[in-house]
């Protein structure tokens, strides 16, 4: 065992400038009153950031930092930085190591060159990044990292930090609301508690860089089916290569030293497909540790001399990579409200927090998927390794049994066979894991939990996070108001979740969500069906969810609308920059050298025709051959036509429907084409690395 690995409790957090640090390095006053702006979620006075400005930059400089950067969360999905050395001038020729309460708190970015949605024009380029003092700073690549929100020069969100923030703090109060009409004095804070677990591919750098497709666009754009795939179910929670675990151990390392609670891995379905997961925390947490996550998968990976790939769907016929949230709710006495508890009251409290979720799902499932729609993940969802374009439910047996003897108002029967009446004081003891998981359902109950199935797996986990919270706040806070002012609670709260679970029994399904006679069904219960990204848009702009996130300060109008234009400006662009690169790879490569081929190959007829009078395989391989590259030339200037005709604009819906009828179209068309001439064309010509290549080079 290395020396590294003996030291993993000191190795943990050490370039986190966590609490140990700061109530070593801080009088108390001040470490009390950094305490008291969490809890109380007030801002902090600048001579306190100052103090602690100056604890943080010390820390750093002993740990070899030389700069620091205010760390955001744009629009990109991404993460943005800008580095700023901690020297300044003393008199003319010296230097001190500084930063100020004020450099701490806040710092400027040009918000004109981050994706706004209209909110900002081209001239308006002033931005500001705030410190977000719930996120601990740390220290990566010799620089300290401070986290941040970062908003425009008039105020309207321009990250994914700040919803989340924002929904988090009025989940908190919504859930206090709820405790207390159960007698509970004690908790204070209830935290949305989140688990993602992150899928990613892992290819050799060398195959990598033969492939355009993948270098600029993430994926492969064309490809034919190779001799194996994931038919033998080999490959998942298979043996880890040599060669991976070293990365897996060295990943492991670099995200502990940073705080990340990296837990569990192992091998996916598809080949080359693997998976991490962390252990819970906070969703604010989690979010930043997921952007983390991500980077550091691609820095350790090329130290490896490999490329990881987190687009959702980088090769076709074998299975994606998305990214499971786990979101539950946790008091700060360590309660669980997701866990069903022993006791009659516990049961209650749970039910009615299990009816919020279930409400808020159904009716805001065009919010839910909208969220975790774009490209990458268009070419994932609905495949046999993802959840259907379907929102539901899973519950589990056990589970929607004792929701339909509240709904019918008849006696449940456990499964111990002990017949028990449904009433407030009696709930059953509600036991976990009686029933299966369901790999098929986008949002699955699991025990103490949900798990959101639908993110894909180069996503933000904010929005999706954002929108659990919010429906969330919005249906507990309907329910407080109407227990609040119950004269009999007990009768309340059961006319409550009688009315709820019957009125929203449409969303539960625990069937296959494969099977295509679950669509039909959907269809019946009145529950949408939102294929893709251009189907899921208009889901921003919707009244009634627009309504909701502003009703709450979340998100307002404008900045919804701006969501909107900025994730139909980027599909467009996204198809676009395929297109374009089909088309280059097509022009330069794929079809010069189908050409050569058939050129030996009608060199080969001559000759054989003139030796032996019969040339059959190599004439109809040519015969072929000619057909499709015919049918590619053609397919490639109706593709060029279509990207020249390419309306101007690139963030309304009209755009959006062109880009996916006519160039994403286009783009598939071609791709299908090129498969098959790839499995035609002699191997010693063809100009890129194949599936078979890229997959088992690892």
């Amino acid at each position: 065992m290395n020396k590294t690995t003996k030291n993993i409790p000191e190795l943990f957090g050490s370039m986190v400038f966590n609490e140990q640090q700061m109530r070593q390095r801080l009088p108390q006053a001040i470490f009390d009153a950094w305490q008291q702006c969490l809890i109380q979620g007030t801002s902090l006075d600048r001579s306190i950031a100052s103090e602690i400005a100056n604890a943080m930059k010390d820390w750093a400089i002993e740990l070899g930092a030389t700069h620091y950067t205010h760390w955001f969360q744009p629009m990109t999905g991404i993460t943005a930085e800008k580095h700023d050395s901690f020297i300044s001038p003393v008199g003319r020729d010296q230097i001190i190591m500084e930063l100020s309460g004020k450099e701490l708190s806040q710092g400027e970015a040009d918000a004109s060159s981050f994706p706004s949605g209209g909110l900002r024009a081209t001239f308006e380029a002033r931005g500001y990044t705030a410190w977000d003092p719930t996120s601990y700073a740390f220290i990566k690549d010799n620089t300290l990292y401070i986290p941040t929100i970062f908003c425009s020069y008039s105020g309207e969100t321009l990250d994914k930090k700040t919803p989340l923030l924002r929904s988090m703090r009025l989940l908190d109060k919504e859930c206090i609301r709820i405790l207390r009409l159960f007698g509970n004095t004690e908790a204070q804070h209830v935290t949305p508690q989140v688990g993602p677990e992150q899928e990613y591919f892992l290819i050799d750098k060398e195959m990598y860089h033969q492939r355009e497709d993948l270098i600029l666009c993430g994926r492969t754009l064309f490809g034919a089916k190779p001799p194996k795939g994931q038919e033998l179910d080999d490959h998942y929670y298979g043996a880890i290569k040599p060669r991976v675990a070293a990365f897996m151990h060295e990943l492991d390392e670099e995200l502990w030293k940073v705080g990340v609670l990296a837990k569990t891995e192992h091998n996916e379905v598809a080949p080359a497909q693997h998976e991490i997961a962390p252990v819970y925390t906070d969703a604010n947490t989690a979010c930043d540790h997921n952007q983390l996550t991500m980077e550091l998968l691609k820095k350790v990976a090329d130290r490896h001399d490999l490329v990881c790939l987190l687009h959702e769907k980088p090769f076709a016929g074998v299975n994606g990579s998305g990214k499971h949230d786990n979101w539950s709710l946790a008091t700060d006495t360590g309660e669980n409200l997701l866990k069903p508890g022993k006791t009659p009251s516990q049961n209650a409290q749970f039910l009615l927090f299990l009816a919020a979720f279930i409400k808020g799902v159904d009716e805001y499932q065009d919010m839910l998927r909208c969220c975790v729609s774009y490209p990458g993940n268009d070419h994932r969802l609905g495949g046999n390794e993802a959840p259907p374009a379907v929102v539901s439910i899973f519950l589990g047996d056990e589970l929607t049994a004792i929701l339909d003897s509240i709904v019918n108002g008849k006696e449940y029967v456990d499964i111990t066979k002990r017949t028990l009446e449904i009433g407030v004081d009696t709930l059953p003891e509600i036991p976990q894991d009686t029933t299966d998981r369901n790999r098929t359902s986008p949002i699955a109950f699991t025990g103490n939990k949900f798990e959101f199935r639908m993110l894909g797996s180069s996503q933000s986990i904010a929005s999706p996070n954002v929108v659990l919270n919010t429906m969330m706040i919005d249906e507990l806070h309907r329910f407080a108001d109407i227990l609040e002012k119950a004269d009999d609670f007990q009768a309340a709260l059961q006319k409550l979740l009688h009315d709820t679970f019957r009125d929203h029994q449409r969303i539960i399904f625990n069937g296959n969500g494969y099977d295509d006679a679950w669509v039909e069904e959907a269809v019946r219960r009145g529950l949408s069906n939102l294929r893709d990204t251009v189907d899921c848009m208009p889901a921003y702009i919707n009244e009634k969810n627009t309504a909701l996130f502003s009703k709450y300060g979340i998100l307002s109008e404008a900045e919804m609308s701006a969501r909107y234009e900025i994730h139909l400006e980027n599909y467009c662009k996204i198809n676009s920059i395929e297109a374009n690169t089909i088309l280059d790879m097509t022009r330069r490569h794929i079809l010069p050298a189908v050409f050569r081929y058939a050129d030996e190959l009608s060199k080969t007829i001559l000759r054989k025709r003139e030796i032996i009078g019969s040339a059959k395989a190599e004439y109809e391989t040519l015969q072929r051959l000619t057909v499709l590259t015919d049918t590619l030339h053609d397919l490639c200037d109706q593709l060029q036509s279509a990207l020249d005709h390419a309306p101007a604009t690139t963030g309304d819906i009209s755009s959006a429907h062109y880009s996916r009828d006519e160039i994403f179209a286009g783009v598939k068309k071609i791709g299908s084409v090129i498969s098959k001439l790839e499995a035609l064309t002699d191997a010693s010509y063809w100009p890129y690395p194949t599936y078979a290549d890229i997959l088992f080079s690892v």
